[in-house]
């Protein structure tokens, strides 16, 4: 059995209008995907997901519902003085969606630093993929994000295949001049990445690219092998950099949009989820637009295992 690791944060998810009715769940960009990744691979693929978590009972509700849904929760840390941050999210007529956060003191920003994170490291050498975000790297101290970097740059080493999805958040980052942290992070991490997963408005946000071609022949420089330019509606490109030529996967427009919070995170495991099963290029995206399309018709990051159980029987 295939065995991925996914890095990152779950929060405590506030849904709806303030002093209005409101929905409270989880979810975290890394999180998301790993809920989606083992809907759409079930006992085909083993996914573990890293973080910490604190001691309360809303940790232990939490941990127990990624359990449910059939995630591997050995290397989630248990932190005894912190909790899980808390976000709210708030959508417009368009299924778009503004947050605010409360997460400086959460119990994963400071995961590297608890005890026993040396034996997680150990066990993600045994893993055959690692996922992170970019959000899974902003919220780490410098020192911490640093020490991360090195660490996967070692699994990469050891034959790792490292997984990234940039998914940039601008307040999560100094405020330098054209984002020299992001930059720089960003660039250390893509020189040993095998996949990158990336969505275009964001690059342009980080770069400044003008077009996908920009984006690419920037990208064919950085030392990725290959990456996954996500472009909403319009679908995706795909480009091999061992290849000669980009891939173009349309997809299905969505007549109605409820939320878009984790449209990226289930094109992910979307994608992966066909790619730690070796299918073609085409067919890894084809999930993707496919999973994406089901999730955004619904409210929340994590939406009803009912709503997604039809399209991920098909895979």
């Amino acid at each position: 059995m295939k065995q991925i690791a996914l890095i990152g944060e779950c929060m405590i998810e506030l849904n709806g209008k303030p002093f209005g009715e409101m929905h409270q769940t989880f979810g975290g960009d890394s999180l998301n995907s790993a809920v989606y990744l083992s809907r759409a691979t079930g006992e085909d693929v083993q996914v573990r997901y890293v973080t910490a978590m604190g001691n309360d009972p809303l940790s232990e509700g939490i941990v127990q519902r990624w359990q449910d849904e059939g995630i591997n929760t050995e290397m989630v840390l248990r932190d005894g003085v912190r909790q899980p941050g808390l976000y709210l999210i708030q959508l417009d007529e368009n299924g778009e969606r503004t947050f605010l956060y409360w997460r400086n003191q959460s119990a994963a920003r400071y995961m590297m630093q608890h005890p026993q994170f040396g034996q997680v490291a150990e066990q993600l050498e045994q893993m055959d993929m690692v996922y992170l975000s970019g959000i899974s790297l902003a919220i780490l101290p410098e020192q911490d994000r640093f020490e991360l970097l090195k660490l996967l740059k070692s699994l990469a080493e050891k034959g790792v295949t490292i997984a990234f999805d940039s998914n940039f958040r601008p307040a999560l980052w100094p405020q330098n001049e054209e984002w020299e942290t992001v930059r720089k992070t960003y660039s250390e991490l893509l020189s040993f990445c095998d996949i990158a997963l990336l969505t275009f408005d964001d690059e342009q946000d980080i770069w400044g690219d003008k077009s996908t071609d920009s984006a690419l022949a920037r990208l064919a420089d950085s030392g990725v092998s290959k990456v996954v330019l996500k472009l909403g509606a319009e679908g995706c490109l795909f480009r091999d950099f061992s290849q000669a030529e980009n891939l173009t996967i349309s997809t299905t427009p969505v007549e109605k949009v409820v939320d878009t919070t984790s449209a990226g995170d289930s094109f992910n495991a979307g994608f992966l989820s066909g790619y730690m099963q070796a299918l073609s290029p085409e067919e890894c995206c084809a999930r993707g637009n496919q999973l994406a399309g089901v999730v955004i018709q619904h409210k929340g990051a994590i939406v009803p295992n009912a709503a997604t159980e039809t399209i991920t029987k098909t895979f």
